[in-house]
């Protein structure tokens, strides 16, 4: 059974958990190289620190910030040690986009008021029964133990920026009032690819937007390329508005 089939199928275990009488605190369970109790740069440095299967020290291609980027960013680092950064990223994703499917499941995530140990019982439950590796169950309870649950979606979002940039991909966001012609999609790609040089990848993301009335506007890494029509409009109104020397 492929792994998102398998995420899907030990998802309803989740009912058997909250069913359960005897949903008492798992801390047990975890092993002694995720004991953090914050969402914190300490969390983070812990987390990473021991997770991995080698010495070696990571450092992140990108610098995130907040709650759900050192959660990220701790991730990112333990799987990248245990030469595991695809596999994890395949599991988590997958895991993520299950629980989207599941009502119940989302509605659990949200539930603040879901006690410790039952959180911690059915991530564990649900992470053995779809056989994850150590990695992302181990960190998959730990989230659940801190009460990030319902922030989980927001951690994948940022553990991609990491694992993209850690394999040389930049995604570029265009902006236009209708989608982009084949050719028009592969061109600007091209020039994308030119702008960024050899060792990159650029994905294209396409958003659709009337308010720009033309042309497109363009985002990739800390760069923006407005070639919109607004724009030329406002440079134009700005210009208009200057006070005109007849002398």
């Amino acid at each position: 059974m492929a792994m998102s089939g398998r995420i899907r199928s030990a998802l309803p275990l989740l009912n058997r958990v909250l069913r359960s009488d005897a949903a008492v605190s798992q801390r047990a369970v975890l092993t002694p190289a995720f004991t953090a109790t914050s969402p914190s740069s300490e969390f983070a440095k812990n987390y990473s620190a021991k997770a991995g299967t080698t010495e070696a020290k990571v450092k992140v291609p990108v610098t995130l910030f907040g709650g759900s980027g050192n959660y990220a960013s701790a991730l990112y680092v333990a799987a990248k040690k245990a030469n595991a950064l695809d596999k994890v990223e395949a599991e988590f994703l997958d895991f993520v986009e299950a629980s989207k499917r599941s009502p119940t499941f989302s509605l659990f995530m949200k539930d603040l008021s879901v006690p410790v140990g039952t959180r911690v019982k059915a991530l564990t439950e649900i992470a053995t029964e779809a056989k994850l590796s150590d990695i992302t169950k181990n960190f998959l309870v730990l989230v659940a133990e801190n009460g990030r649950l319902r922030n989980l979606e927001i951690i994948a979002k940022k553990f991609v920026e990491l694992t993209r940039a850690d394999k040389g991909i930049v995604k570029a966001v265009v902006t236009a009032v209708e989608p982009l012609a084949p050719q028009e999609e592969q061109e600007l790609k091209e020039t994308l690819q030119d702008i960024l040089g050899h060792g990159k990848k650029v994905i294209l993301e396409q958003k659709i937007d009337a308010n720009i009335l033309g042309g497109i506007v363009v985002e990739f890494g800390e760069k923006v390329l407005d070639m919109s029509i607004r724009a030329r409009a406002q440079q134009m109104e700005r210009l208009l508005s200057q006070p005109v020397d007849l002398f």
